[in-house]
């Protein structure tokens, strides 16, 4: 089960880092541009995206003319992100194409829920992610990023979070070799499996009491992973 991409399109660089990061926590993969001219050139070059967060004062022009480019030849959802909260101008956008219009500042929540409908308008049911597991003395908060055991805090790596973060979001779930090598290091890296079984074997030394006979990191021999279901 791959991600869905999300192109963030936003000159702030604050705001597009917070979003950025909220949207990672709830299982998104993300392309970001600063500008028409990088949104443009992703959009040509990266892999397609599902949804499109677009602001529209840019550096470089109009968050609306790429807009008008994109109902040209494609039907990707379009979700504007802009501090105008002008009627007349929400309507105009609405009107050439876009799928809804958020107006700044906005929270997260609201965001996140406008994202769900407008993909589910295309066919794509999503539901809100795990961001916060627990199971046995093993707490995972994934929006504070932050792992304990029995109340006593795990320092992870990033690449052992990142790794734990996609079980999370899927506790209960088998996760096969592939999908976790090519969403935690990168699709060349598919063929890579001795990467996954050293950081599994790092993840389990740090949050089973006996590695060697794993309980909550379980192997789904020849498939690949699986994190089991929590539920405090």
């Amino acid at each position: 089960m791959s991600l869905l991409r999300i192109l963030l399109l936003e000159d702030d660089r604050e705001l597009r880092a917070t979003l950025a990061s909220a949207l990672r926590v709830e299982g998104y993969e993300l392309l970001c541009a600063a500008s028409l001219a990088e949104a443009r050139a992703l959009l040509i070059h990266a892999e397609p995206a599902d949804l499109i967060l677009l602001d529209l004062g840019l550096p470089d022009g109009d968050g609306a003319e790429l807009l008008a480019q994109l109902r040209h030849d494609k039907s990707t959802p379009v979700l504007i992100i802009s501090a105008r909260e002008q009627d007349a101008h929400k309507v105009q956008l609405l009107d050439a194409g876009a799928d809804d219009y958020l107006v700044k500042p906005f929270s997260i929540s609201e965001l996140l829920a406008r994202m769900r409908v407008a993909l589910r308008h295309r066919g794509v049911h999503t539901r809100p992610a795990q961001t916060l597991y627990e199971q046995q003395g093993l707490r995972v908060d994934l929006a504070a990023h932050s792992v304990s055991l029995n109340g006593a805090d795990i320092h992870l790596t990033p690449t052992e979070f990142k790794l734990l973060a996609r079980l999370v979001r899927n506790a209960g779930q088998v996760l096969t070799h592939r999908t976790l090598l090519a969403e935690v290091w990168g699709p060349e890296f598919v063929e890579h499996t001795h990467y996954l079984r050293l950081y599994m074997g790092q993840l389990r030394a740090k949050l089973e009491a006996t590695p060697a006979d794993p309980q909550r990191l379980l192997t789904e021999p020849g498939v690949g992973y699986r994190l089991v279901e929590g539920g405090g």
